[in-house]
């Protein structure tokens, strides 16, 4: 009995021994061992039971790493052999083939998931950032490079024959960019650039007048510069002199033709040289000007009510059109023409002080035009404002104003005196035979005739006449002394009619 108990002793003794030597473990598989010389302690995130790895599909029924089986003190039995020799295999491995060959591998906390998701996430955007910057590298490198070959070959030109004409317009205040790029979009060069270059060469460009011009078509761009200072270049730009009228007329004395404006429009409307020129006729205007509505003719606001109740429809532009020089496109028909002038026309009137007139004179706007065009045909500049007063004093008192000029308007031949059954003749315009102002203007008025009816010198006068040649005019409020003018001017001859 002693003898077994011995026997124990030394059993118990040897496996406490066995269970503490360091050369009985397996030092790569044991997980567990805390080794008391490590400096720097290890920390692990908190565990979360059943959380998958990241990009790893969980299987809900997957069972749970068990924890490791704390070690036991080996026995000396072939059971306890068993169990050393199976403590080299790893767990997992161990459970992999328990469970049909798919190990489960360790677990990874929530915060390594996220951690790992952003560093994917870092990495995808500085991919797709670094591409924008590849293809924004390469247009930038072949844009400089498409810039430096066309310094190298020059902007893009014609080379062969020029082609038909084309009609561009110069707007004031236009720079040569401007115009290069119009002569561009026209068709006249293959590019601005060639224009332009040219362009900048030529002094001439400083004085470019603004208006409508005919540029032949594919036209290398020194050509293109060259053509838009030609002397036939300008078209569309009609010059219409201050007392002219709508219709043409004729001298009593001479049987001359004095064009109307209707005919220096017609002219200025040319597109093109001899044969192949294109033009909008005298008979087109004078068709366009008496049978269309009012409004369609850009007639302003002011006139519109008088103008359709003209007695002559023909004549219902008249004094519309305004003197001096004025631009239209000439590619455009007749009433569209007529439009654009009417238009500007009424701009310039209405700049000049039109709209406010009727304090100084008690007339209205188109009243007023009308006063101006008398003026015009009556008057010499330096005389103006005196015979604008002359009409509004004699307007005053209702005193006809017997204005030869009047007489004329309504005759086919034309002359300084008019005589005595001329005067009696009655018609809208007459104002030997009616008090008031004619129907409607009887020329283009200046515009220095515009502001001097629209601001009539102040004096007392109710007659003037004309005495030489020289343009020597008298003004009287006395009728007697009016008659002593009168005479003065039969003697020097310049109230001698033509018939």
């Amino acid at each position: 009995m002693t003898d077994r108990w011995t026997r124990a002793e030394e059993r118990y003794r040897q496996n406490a021994e066995r269970r503490y030597r360091r050369d009985d473990l397996d030092w790569s598989e044991a997980d567990d061992y805390e080794d008391d010389t490590t400096v720097i302690p290890r920390y692990e995130d908190e565990l979360y039971e059943g959380e998958p790895y990241a990009g790893e599909e969980f299987d809900g029924n997957a069972p749970l790493d068990p924890e490791p089986p704390r070690r036991s003190a080996p026995q000396r039995t072939e059971r306890g052999r068993a169990d050393r020799g199976r403590r080299t295999e790893r767990p997992g491995r161990a459970g992999a083939k328990a469970g049909g060959g798919r190990g489960q591998r360790p677990k990874r906390s929530r915060m390594a998931s996220r951690k790992a998701a952003e560093r994917k996430r870092r990495r995808r955007n500085l991919f797709v950032i670094a591409g924008v910057f590849a293809v924004l590298f390469v247009g930038a490198v072949g844009f400089a490079g498409w810039k430096f070959l066309g310094k190298l070959s020059g902007p893009e030109d014609f080379s062969g024959p020029q082609g038909p004409l084309a009609i561009i317009q110069i707007k004031p205040g236009d720079t040569a960019t401007q115009i290069a790029d119009t002569m561009a979009d026209k068709g006249v060069v293959a590019s601005s650039g060639a224009f332009y270059e040219a362009a900048v060469r030529n002094t001439n460009m400083n004085s470019i007048q603004p208006g409508y011009y005919a540029i032949p078509s594919h036209s290398k761009g020194a050509e293109a510069v060259t053509a838009l200072f030609s002397k036939d270049a300008r078209v569309g730009n009609v010059v219409i002199s201050e007392g002219r009228q709508l219709h043409d007329s004729s001298d009593v004395n001479t049987g001359a033709r004095k064009d109307g404006i209707y005919r220096k429009i017609a002219e200025a409307s040319c597109v093109g040289t001899g044969s192949a020129a294109k033009c909008v006729t005298y008979e087109q205007l004078d068709q366009a000007g008496s049978t269309s509505d009012p409004m369609a003719l850009g007639v302003p606001t002011w006139a519109l009510e008088r103008v359709k109740t003209v007695p002559d429809r023909s004549r219902q532009l008249e004094g519309l059109i305004a003197g001096g020089t004025l631009d239209f496109d000439p590619t455009a028909g007749a009433q569209d023409i007529l439009k654009q002038l009417v238009a500007a026309s009424a701009r310039s009137y209405e700049a000049s002080g039109l709209m406010q007139s009727g304090a100084a004179n008690g007339l209205s706007a188109y009243d007023t035009l009308i006063a101006a065009s008398l003026v015009e045909r009556e008057a010499l500049p330096q005389d103006m404002s005196k015979v604008a007063r002359v009409i509004v004093n004699r307007l005053a008192v209702q005193q006809p104003l017997q204005f030869d000029s009047t007489v004329n308007y309504a005759l086919d031949k034309t002359e300084v005196a008019t005589t005595d059954s001329d005067r009696a003749h009655k018609t809208p315009w007459n104002t030997y035979a009616m008090p008031g102002l004619p129907a409607t203007p009887i020329s283009a008025p200046s515009l220095e005739a515009m502001r001097a009816m629209e601001n009539p010198a102040p004096g007392p006068w109710l007659y003037f006449v004309t005495i030489d040649k020289q343009g020597t005019t008298l003004f009287t409020e006395n009728y007697n002394e009016h008659l002593r003018n009168i005479e003065k001017a039969r003697q020097s001859g310049i109230l001698d009619s033509g018939r």
